[in-house]
């Protein structure tokens, strides 16, 4: 593909200045001046024998990259071919424009056009090799730039992509109009040939104009619907998306931009999931909201439930630790399963027990009513499931405060109050006298539907409190 980029353009522009020379511009009646054309001829047999050959080495030569190389240097290369064949091009048609003129040295207006033209043929073509070129490397260029993305501007931009555009679809095919007429004001030039030159040159230009302004328009769409595409999929939250870069201009370091904006996006929402893991994703996006954190907090009505395993220091001396590890893993997320689809939130892990707060940071409906459901529906898991565990369950509400507690340096997000003491020596009682336990604050707080599935057994005096607790269980149990 890159042979025909590079061989077509030059046979393309060497047959149109052909057609050009012999039959538009006036150098036809030079030209027919037998020693000038076998001039002519000869010198361009000789130069092509001499360069063609020339160029084929150098083509090579910009393609092939060492056995030896490293993959950085190939990378290299490969985004230095349009550049090398292009200059390659240019080159051999340049020695033509030379050639052409020194060998017409002795006239001066068939030089002058003959020089012109091949001169024109020559900015064409090298144009076209070049866009050919960065055209058929794309699908290889894009994964190395896509994996190393350009830092700064390396190719040509696009202004100068819009200029080379106007000169390949305008600027060229009006200049061999004004070349025409001006041979008519030098030379003998019918006017009847001269109007088919300027409808024929005419005519040119409108098809190449179009040609080019479509190849240049869809150049640059591409990637800028590549990057719309992946606007659209990161508007969607879907930020594992990466866009190819094409090449290094303006439009290459857009779309490098979108995938470290992307990148970006990705680390960001990885953190934010982490985060959320950590301290609860109600907590998350509660800092995230606040922006500056803000030490202390509110007071707000909540529903406490501790879940404390009965028997673990025993566990720990028969059990392997990554054996118990596991247990404990598969006891927390049971809880943890429960307790979030009761729209709860897991304050903290402590040790083999597990403090769960509703009703903050986030308010919830009937937040007592949520707990002893939660808490009856942990019990009964427990109960079915093979886990070989047995926890106390303890659930109390009332009045707590919730808020940043610790320094500016090192805090955390989490409810302190009675309740949350109550519920832990709950717990305590729970786990002697059938494994879950509420206050009577908590039923009081409780919607009737809830409340009427738990009965108070017996009221006592907590360790550690000072006035008697009701004690509740669930109205099945014995």
């Amino acid at each position: 593909m890159l042979t025909v980029g590079t061989l077509v353009p030059s046979m393309l522009g060497a047959s149109i200045i052909g057609v050009m020379t012999s039959r538009a511009l006036p150098t036809g009646a030079a030209l027919g001046d037998p020693t000038a054309l076998r001039t002519n001829v000869i010198a361009s047999a000789v130069y092509c024998a001499v360069v063609v050959p020339m160029a084929a080495l150098w083509g090579l030569w910009c393609t092939t990259s060492r056995s030896n190389a490293s993959p950085a240097q190939r990378h290299t290369l490969l985004t230095r071919i349009p550049a090398c064949l292009t200059a390659g091009g240019a080159a051999v048609w340049t020695g033509a424009v030379v050639l052409l003129v020194v060998v017409n040295l002795t006239r001066p207006w068939l030089a002058t056009t003959l020089g012109v033209a091949t001169l024109s043929g020559a900015t064409v073509t090298a144009t076209l090799t070049y866009w050919w070129c960065t055209r058929v490397l794309r699908p290889l260029v894009a994964p190395v730039l896509t994996e190393d993305p350009p830092v700064r501007q390396q190719r040509l931009g696009l202004r100068m992509r819009a200029l080379a555009a106007w000169v390949v679809g305008t600027g060229v095919p009006l200049s061999m109009v004004l070349l025409a007429a001006a041979s008519a004001l030098v030379v003998d030039y019918p006017g009847n040939r001269l109007a088919v030159v300027v409808l024929g040159l005419g005519g040119a230009a409108l098809l190449s104009g179009l040609a080019v302004t479509l190849f240049t328009g869809a150049t640059m769409a591409d990637p800028i619907d590549e990057v719309r595409a992946g606007m659209s999929r990161v508007g969607r939250g879907d930020y594992d998306v990466t866009v190819p870069v094409f090449d290094a201009s303006e439009l290459g370091l857009l779309q490098a931009g979108f995938n470290s904006m992307a990148e970006g996006l990705r680390e960001r929402e990885r953190l934010r999931d982490l985060f959320g893991r950590q301290v609860g994703r109600d907590v998350a996006r509660l800092a995230e909201a606040e922006g500056a954190p803000a030490m202390g907090g509110a007071t707000h009505d909540v529903a406490v439930m501790f879940v404390d395993l009965v028997g673990s220091t025993r566990m720990a001396t028969k059990m392997s630790p990554p054996d118990l590890v596991a247990l404990l893993n598969d006891f927390f997320a049971l809880v943890v399963d429960i307790v979030e689809r009761h729209r709860g939130w897991i304050n903290k892990f402590q040790g083999d027990a597990v403090l769960a707060i509703f009703g903050a940071p986030q308010a919830v409906g009937d937040h007592a009513g949520v707990a002893l459901a939660a808490a009856r529906e942990l019990s009964d898991a427990l109960s079915e499931r093979n886990l070989q565990l047995a926890a106390g369950i303890g659930v109390s509400a009332g009045p707590a405060v919730a808020g940043n507690v610790g320094d500016l340096r090192r805090y955390e997000y989490t409810v302190i109050g009675d309740p949350v003491n109550e519920a832990a020596r709950l717990s305590e009682f729970a786990k002697s006298e059938g494994g879950i336990a509420a206050s009577g604050a908590a039923l009081r707080a409780a919607t009737a539907s809830e409340a009427d599935r738990w009965r108070v057994v017996t009221s006592q005096v907590l360790r550690g409190r000072d006035t008697p607790t009701d004690i509740a269980i669930p109205a099945a149990s014995s």
